[in-house]
Parts: structure tokens; sequence; C-alpha cells
């Protein structure tokens, strides 16, 4: 066999990747899987220091028990493990994950966490797609990428989440309850663009107290202007009651971030289903 016929075989190792981690999945043998997890809760809230980077988030201590010996573990965490919690409040609850017999490895999971252990293969598949489309638009023309790229888009964007977010948001934010709230210190990250010139960017730290006495604390990335300046700033928080986690310090500029994503995502969709029937018609 030639070079071009091994050429023509890349797929094959893709497609052999995603096999093998879909089969470890329902062997129940991914990382995943044999982890153990559980529920686990603040016990104390730190704050970011003045001019420190975001990225670690909020410093918390946490506590969660072993379910196999039924020992407590009370452990912090400052961005070293999992996600970097950006909203925080004593007895917040979520997930943690972590290998049996290790809990000193635990691993915060703010959202849906992959508990089967198939986001590896899926993306290998997606990747996978994507070279298929490439490889039929060389071998087959243009008509083949529009049909390609534009079934491509339309899926991406029929299966993201960011409308059914979007709403969520705006339903949590429509009860919305307003409080005072100080800016008690603001992170600073530098970032170096492709030109090598330095990017600069602030991150206020919030705090307030909702209407039931919970003390919270958030990184807030938008809505505060001129954050590099906002230290000491007083300023109204609004908040969901039923999750503190969801809030805003400008209510209609947060509506119309959520209005432009909704907007985005049709516009995909409109976009990816035009170019499959302008694929269909060039054909």
């Amino acid at each position: 066999m030639g070079g071009y016929d091994l050429l023509r075989l890349w797929w094959a190792v893709p497609a052999g990747l995603a096999l093998l981690g879909y089969g470890l999945s329902l062997a129940g043998l991914t990382r995943a899987q044999r982890a153990v997890w559980v529920t686990a809760r603040i016990v104390t809230v730190g704050q970011p220091e003045h001019g420190a980077s975001k990225t670690p988030g909020i410093p918390v201590t946490v506590e969660f028990q072993d379910p196999a010996t039924g020992q407590k573990h009370i452990l912090p965490n400052a961005g070293k493990h999992g996600d970097a919690i950006e909203e925080a409040w004593v007895g917040r609850e979520f997930s943690v994950r972590y290998p049996p017999g290790r809990p000193h490895l635990f691993r915060i999971v703010l959202h849906a966490g992959d508990r089967k252990g198939r986001s590896g293969p899926n993306c290998t598949v997606a990747l996978l797609l994507v070279g298929l489309v490439i490889h039929a638009t060389v071998v087959r023309g243009y008509p083949w990428a529009l049909l390609g790229f534009g079934a491509l888009l339309t899926a991406s964007a029929a299966a993201s989440p960011d409308i059914r977010l979007a709403r969520t948001r705006d339903a949590l934010l429509a009860s919305a309850v307003a409080v005072p709230a100080r800016v008690v210190a603001v992170t600073k990250d530098v970032y170096t663009d492709g030109e090598g010139s330095e990017i600069v960017n602030h991150a206020p730290v919030v705090t307030f107290t909702t209407v039931d006495g919970v003390h919270v604390t958030v990184l807030s990335r938008d809505g505060i202007p001129e954050p590099r300046l906002s230290l000491g700033r007083e300023l109204t928080i609004h908040y969901a009651p039923s999750d503190p986690a969801v809030y805003t310090p400008d209510p209609e500029a947060d509506r119309r971030d959520n209005q432009k994503s909704v907007g985005l995502i049709l516009i995909l969709l409109i976009v990816g289903t035009a170019a499959v029937v302008a694929g269909a018609v060039t054909l």
C-alpha cells in the first residue's frame, strides 16, 4: 500500500480513538466512572488579594464525606482543584470527584459533569466529522463544503445550550432582589496578543448580603464601569432569590447580552440551513 493510500485512511485513527473511548465508557473504565462523586459544601470563604490574578477564583474551604470510610474531609481550594469558584458563600453545595481513597486530589465540578467519560470521544467524533467534510470538499468540490459545513453549523447551533441558558437566566432575574454591594478588591491579569502588545484585564471582587442574611462574594467579570478604578466603590447588585450565583450589577445590559446570545444562535441556524440548501441545489 502506497503513501497516498495510507493518507486516504487518515480517518481510521480518530475513528479508532473514538471507538476505544466509547468502549471504555460502556465498560465503566473511564477516569470519571472510576472516580468517587460526592456533594461538597463551602465552610469558609476567603477573598482574592487586590491585584492578584482572577484565575484561581475565590479561595474557599470545602467539606465533604468519603462514602467508603464515612470520614469527613475539610480541605482548602484556591483554583487548584478543578473548576474555579467565582460565586461563593458558606453553605453553597456542588459536586466534587476524586480517585478512590485519595480525597485530597478532589476536583470541583460546578456544572453538569461528564460522569460517563464521553467528552473525549465526543470531541474526537466532532474533529472526525470536520475532517470528513474537508476531505469531501477536496475530492468532490465546493458543493460538498456547503453541505458539510452547513450541516455541522446547523447541528452545532441546534445543540447549543445558549438559548436555554439565556432564557433561564432571564426568568431567574425577572424576580431579582436589589441589595447594596461593595467592591473589596480588583484582580489583574496581563495577556499578550499576537503582536506582542500587553492586554490588561481587571475583574472586581464584590461582596453583598442577601435579604436572608447570606454573605456572598463574587468575581464580577462584566457590568461594572471602569473596573480598574472600582476598588471601594458602592453599588447595587440584583440577584435571583433562589440562586445568588445568578446576579448582575446592570439588569438592562444583562438582558441585552442574553438577547445577543439568542440572536447569534438563530443567525447560525439560518446560515447553516441556507448553506445546506445551496449545496444541495449546486450538486
